[in-house]
């Protein structure tokens, strides 16, 4: 079993500012599980005794276990006991407890020091001439630079850390992923194994355990481990999410000395909330490869005797954890970027391409929202509503490249945020026709539409307050959260396709626009009848299509423009006639409730408004033919394939 140990640095960035305390943490953690054993060994001497028989410690070597041996019992017994008992510094006690040790399994540890780096380029000369020349004549390995990607885990509610673990998935030079499984608590070692105060604070020890994975978040698809039966367990069925992704360069060497091989890495470390850079810092590791830390004691005084560095007692995770608490505190701390197109590509699988049009609509929903919150211009919360529309269709157009529970899930949120905005769009498009309307009238005429007027914006100032409680909301912010996480992490949520089933771009593009045109087209057998109801759902269907080109535009022709703007002429006509029918509707209701309270003046006048809304729906019906045969005409159809065929 390897023992695995690791020491910590504080340079000259927020990571720097250590709690005090800390020292007496780590010394009460790293005596908690040695008391517990210790009491046990008390408790077996004293029944001995009592028997009249005489004590006598045997050490008995066990067989070493792999980790896959492992019970989660085992791992899970050091954390929970480095948080409960006191340090005992009895002698015998510790005699005992090195005794006890040989008969309990042996537990994976990682044994290394850590420090954040002040000067790097300093630190950096002073490592490759054998360390200001002390190390010279080991032996040692060439040096090795590697790129690390650390994606850290835990359920929405913290399962893993509540229970003393941090997990992460790691990946080397775009190589296979890693289960990576740690302990929160540490230890300080002594030079005699023992658990020392005295100890330097950059030197640490805490259980590790790892296994193979996969970039999926999803425990159940990861290969047999300790690892993975772990987080299996504490999880409990709760789905995982990525919390933060640490970036690292890591200059790596290996070396040779007396005590036993050690590793040493010099790492250049960005910390990622998505796709948002938090902050970049540098460290120094050196790890060791045996279950001794005896030849990182002396390490530790000539690495610091450079002035370089400062012993950081914190892992890279917990300095994460504090950058991500600090940006969580700017309302903007996860406002990704809004790129101006989705950057899709022809070899790019389904999935992927749907989750770059998600991200960059969620992006835009986000960019809207604060305001949509202040209410300054209504435009905002018209743009905010048009981007959950618009992720709501592209789950549709990418429909089978993710798993149906992950689908359902997000359709449904957005469908609830997308309501809530509705009810006050609607409004706002209600009163927007009824201010133009006004504008053509005489002052008497305004006065009496007045009552209307005013009936309208109290209900939106109804509907608006509805719609902040809904954004201020712990579900919604638990959404916005677990959505940026899926936009964020590649492959997440993906149904798995067989080898033969169409999964590119460039084979499933031209079908799903072919499909979409399809549905549209279906309505030319209904249309000479087609009433209001019939004429909405055909827009709805145009708006599908416009939205499929849209985001297929990147592998189709500049032609594809053209067919974009046909269908959007189209969308736009029947949303004229939707909005007068919407508004005449709603004016007949309002009439048949009020008119007996209102004056006649203001019955008049509000009849007069419900009939030119009619008229409009009338007018536009009859002006839609030209419109449509633009859409299904030969011309339409033939630039339409001629963009289908170009597409790979």
């Amino acid at each position: 079993m390897t023992e695995t140990r690791k020491v910590h640095s504080a340079a000259d960035t927020p990571a720097q500012e250590v709690v005090a305390g800390d020292d007496a943490k780590a010394d009460d953690d790293a005596s908690a599980d040695e008391g517990v054993v210790a009491n046990d060994d008390d408790s077996a001497d004293e029944d001995a005794v009592a028997n009249g028989g005489a004590v006598a410690h045997e050490e008995v070597a066990e067989p070493p276990r792999t980790t896959a041996d492992l019970s989660r019992a085992d791992l899970v017994a050091v954390p929970m006991a480095a948080s409960t008992a006191p340090l005992s510094t009895d002698k015998s006690a510790m005699t005992t407890r090195t005794k006890r040790r040989a008969k309990t399994p042996t537990i994976p540890r990682e044994i290394e020091l850590k420090y954040l780096v002040r000067d790097v380029e300093a630190l950096r000369s002073w490592l490759a001439h054998d360390w200001g020349g002390a190390l010279d004549g080991v032996r040692g390995s060439d040096d090795r630079t590697v790129e690390v990607e650390d994606r850290y885990l835990d359920t929405a509610y913290g399962a893993l850390e509540h229970a003393g673990f941090g997990a992460r998935l790691r990946s080397e030079d775009g190589g296979p992923f890693r289960l990576n499984v740690k302990s929160a608590s540490r230890e300080r070692p002594g030079e005699d194994g023992v658990s020392s105060g005295s100890s330097s604070m950059a030197l640490s020890q805490r259980v590790e355990v790892e296994g193979p994975a996969d970039e999926r978040l999803d425990p159940d698809a990861w290969p047999p481990s300790a690892a993975q039966e772990l987080v299996n367990e504490v999880r409990n069925k709760a789905r995982l999410r990525t919390l933060f992704t640490i970036n690292q360069r890591r200059e790596r060497r290996n070396m040779e000395l007396e005590d036993g091989p050690v590793q040493v890495t010099l790492d250049w470390v960005a910390v990622f909330r998505g796709a948002r850079p938090l902050a970049s810092f540098s460290v120094l590791e050196v790890e060791a490869r045996s279950r001794s830390s005896v030849g990182l004691h002396r390490l530790a005084a000539l690495i610091e005797a450079t002035g370089y560095v400062t012993p950081e007692p914190r892992s890279k995770e917990d300095i994460a954890r504090e950058y991500v608490a600090r940006a969580a505190e700017d309302p903007s701390h996860r406002l990704p970027r809004v790129p101006r197109s989705p950057g899709i590509k022809v070899e790019d699988s389904l999935g992927a391409a749907g989750r770059k049009v998600l991200r960059m609509h969620l992006a835009r929903m986000l960019k809207f929202e604060a305001g949509t919150r202040s209410g300054e211009d209504i435009e905002d919360l018209h743009k905010m509503r048009v981007s959950t529309r618009r992720m709501r269709a592209a789950w549709r157009v990418f429909e089978g490249a993710y798993r149906p529970k992950v689908q359902r899930r997000f359709v449904r949120e957005l469908r609830i945020v997308a309501r809530a905005l509705g009810e006050v769009r609607d409004i706002d498009v209600l009163l927007e026709d009824l201010d133009d309307y006004l504008a053509k009238l005489p002052e008497p005429g305004r006065a009496a539409m007045e009552p209307l007027r005013a009936a309208w914006r109290r209900d939106r100032e109804v509907a608006r307050k509805r719609l902040i409680d809904r954004l201020d909301g712990k579900r919604y912010r638990q959404f916005v959260e677990d959505y940026l996480d899926f936009t964020e992490s590649p492959g997440v949520g993906e149904r798995v396709t067989p080898a033969v089933e169409p999964s590119l771009v460039r084979d499933t593009a031209g079908s799903r626009i072919l499909s979409a045109y399809e549905r549209v087209h279906t309505y030319e057998t209904v249309l000479t009848w087609a009433d209001v109801q019939t004429l909405h759902d055909l827009r709805i269907e145009a708006k599908r299509l416009r939205y499929t080109l849209e985001y297929f535009s990147e592998v189709l022709p500049v032609t594809s423009r053209q067919l974009i703007g046909t269908v959007t002429d189209m969308q736009d006509h029947l949303g004229l006639m939707n909005d007068a029918h919407a508004a005449a509707t709603v004016t007949r209701e309002w009439l048949n409730i009020n008119a007996p309270r209102l004056p006649a003046s203001s019955r008049e006048a509000v009849g007069l408004y419900l009939d030119s809304r009619e008229a409009a729906v009338e007018r536009l019906r009859r002006s839609f033919r030209p419109v449509w045969r633009r859409i299904t005409g030969k011309a339409f159809r033939r630039s339409l394939g001629v963009a289908i065929t170009s597409i790979g």
